[in-house]
């Protein structure tokens, strides 16, 4: 396959868009039937929306809810970028097996199933709970070379669509995406810096806590990184092989099969941020079933969601990663829709609906 050809490989949609339009309309139109100023709850309308038309269905049920936490390590951690070493990697996995980590709780909270994956962690862990998908022991060291290669790339991609479409059959309605893996800001600034064509400099912050010596190491390594790799920033597949990880890459697969199997897919912080900017890279589509959960305090983060066009509604200054910010913004998306599915409305109290003059809509004439 040559590469300019390897785009196509990732459009099987599956999607009737005209029965997505017609399930959207229904849904505002139910909106604005609700007993209430029109548009007044905001974005979260606008969202509820949105999955009606991921749904093909005005009747939004997002009831049965799981997070997907891509595991895996970093080689780049040898240039001392991070406050710890990869061993935590595992660690944290384990955790998440066992349900004792934030996101565990904060899921449990939610009403939410987690779902680590060991897509490429750098020993083999032996957990009950934790789902063996690794591609390699790691990756390598983007400094010295690639991180991993274009087939490792895409097989890591093919695992998070066939995870999607594992869950679809067991009646998963939402994703969010989660990641663990010492490093991964740093990898995943580095693939943001080509895929934005923005320096280093705008799109690097300090992760999960660096000095500003640390900080200003990760930016040279990310830097030199760049250089030894040379990647084509029109193609998302080279970019993500030869800078990111099997977390990102694992994380883009989600968001792909989001759009394949009709299922919302959720945006955690920068690094889930990186991997939906790749996915709509790879298929324009995608950012139809893509749910913003938080913004992120990493200026990478901040900068996909404007490329994107998409508004988190928590800022929250959010830096844990794990898919905490996905676990936040379900209850959330919880309460709304019960007000869409069983507040009254202006017809049922016989009081005159309030007519729409909320600029995002066309006014009635």
């Amino acid at each position: 396959m040559k590469k300019g050809e390897q785009r196509n490989k990732w459009t099987g949609a599956n999607k009737n868009w005209e029965m997505s339009v017609l399930a959207m309309a229904a849904c505002k139109k139910h909106w604005d039937s609700i007993a209430k100023p029109i548009g007044s709850l905001g974005i979260f309308e606008d969202i509820i929306i949105k999955i009606a038309g991921i749904q093909n269905s005005e009747q939004v049920d997002i009831g049965k809810k799981a997070v997907v936490i891509m595991c895996s390590d970093n080689g780049v951690v040898a240039e001392q970028v991070t406050q710890t070493d990869s061993s935590v990697t595992a660690v944290v996995a384990e955790n998440f097996a066992k349900g004792i980590a934030s996101i565990n709780l904060m899921a449990m909270a939610a009403g939410a199933k987690v779902i680590p994956v060991d897509i490429g962690i750098a020993k083999d862990l032996q957990v009950e709970g934790l789902h063996n998908k690794k591609i390699s022991y790691g990756t390598g060291n983007i400094t010295k070379g690639p991180a991993m290669t274009r087939l490792q790339a895409e097989t890591a991609i093919e695992t998070g669509i066939s995870l999607v479409k594992e869950l679809k059959e067991e009646g998963y309605q939402m994703i969010g995406t989660g990641e663990m893996g010492i490093g991964n800001t740093t990898t995943s600034s580095a693939v943001a810096s080509v895929l934005l064509k923005m320096s280093v400099e705008k799109v690097t912050g300090r992760g999960a806590g660096l000095s500003v010596e640390g900080l200003a190491r990760k930016i040279r390594v990310i830097k030199e990184a760049i250089a030894v790799n040379r990647p084509d920033p029109n193609d998302p597949i080279e970019v993500l092989s030869k800078l990111g990880g099997y977390d990102i890459a694992g994380m883009t697969g989600l968001f792909l099969g989001g759009l394949r199997y009709g299922i919302p897919v959720v945006i955690d912080g920068v690094i889930s941020s990186v991997a939906a900017l790749i996915a709509v890279r790879l298929n324009a589509e995608t950012l139809n079933i893509i749910i913003p959960s938080h913004m992120s305090k990493e200026p990478a983060s901040v900068r996909i969601m404007e490329e994107l066009g998409l508004s988190p509604v928590i800022h929250g200054k959010l830096a844990l990663g794990e898919g905490t910010g996905t676990a936040l913004l379900f209850p959330l998306l919880d309460m709304i829709l019960k007000v869409y599915h069983f507040n009254s409305t202006f017809e049922a109290i016989n009081v005159k609906a309030y007519e729409r003059y909320d600029p995002r809509w066309p006014e009635k004439r």
